[in-house]
């Protein structure tokens, strides 16, 4: 069994207080026909991993490093475009998972879900390709999953560390990056 997570494609990361801007909007399609071919198997599973902050959390480590974004209750959260609509069609077989770190492992039951599963292969797609989705592929690694990222599904709003990532999941841990198809 495989797994599609897809990290924090919100209209915060892609257009609002944190913005990819057009690299994250030029993923939309993929993420969203990706996210629906997930959901329509009876095999696989999907996880909408999604970062939660509350306004002026003094405590988070974010809080100095990043405007606030995402923040509970807010327009900001929700998915972004064609990627809200396959979750509202398909939201009985997608898992809604908030979390409160880079990676989608830190905090979560994320890994014991994928263990009950019998999941062993895990197919990234999201925002930012150099923070959570690194991070989340760094603890998958780590876990001791293999590792599939979605190249044309992965976006940042800093192209030097988006190239950077793609050469690092390969290079580092020996994910398979795939452009198109599954």
């Amino acid at each position: 069994m495989r797994a599609l997570i897809v990290i924090d494609y919100t209209v915060d990361f892609v257009v609002g207080k944190l913005p990819c801007g057009q690299p994250g909007i030029d993923i939309e399609g993929r993420i969203a026909s990706l996210t629906e071919e997930f959901a329509k198997s009876e095999q696989d599973w999907t996880v909408m991993a999604v970062d939660l902050h509350d306004e002026e959390d003094p405590y988070h480590p974010e809080t100095k490093l990043f405007p606030p974004h995402n923040i509970r209750g807010t327009e900001g959260r929700h998915l972004y475009g064609q990627l809200e609509d396959v979750f509202n069609r398909y939201r009985e077989s997608i898992q809604w998972m908030d979390k409160t770190r880079y990676s989608a492992f830190a905090g979560t039951d994320l890994e014991l879900k994928l263990r009950a599963r019998g999941i062993k292969e895990l197919h990234l797609a999201g925002v930012c390709t150099d923070i959570c989705v690194l991070h989340t592929a760094v603890d998958a690694y780590n876990k001791g999953f293999d590792i599939v990222i979605h190249a044309d599904a992965v976006a940042s709003f800093n192209q030097e560390g988006h190239d950077w990532a793609l050469k690092h999941f390969v290079g580092s841990l020996g994910a398979k990056v795939v452009r198109g198809g599954v």
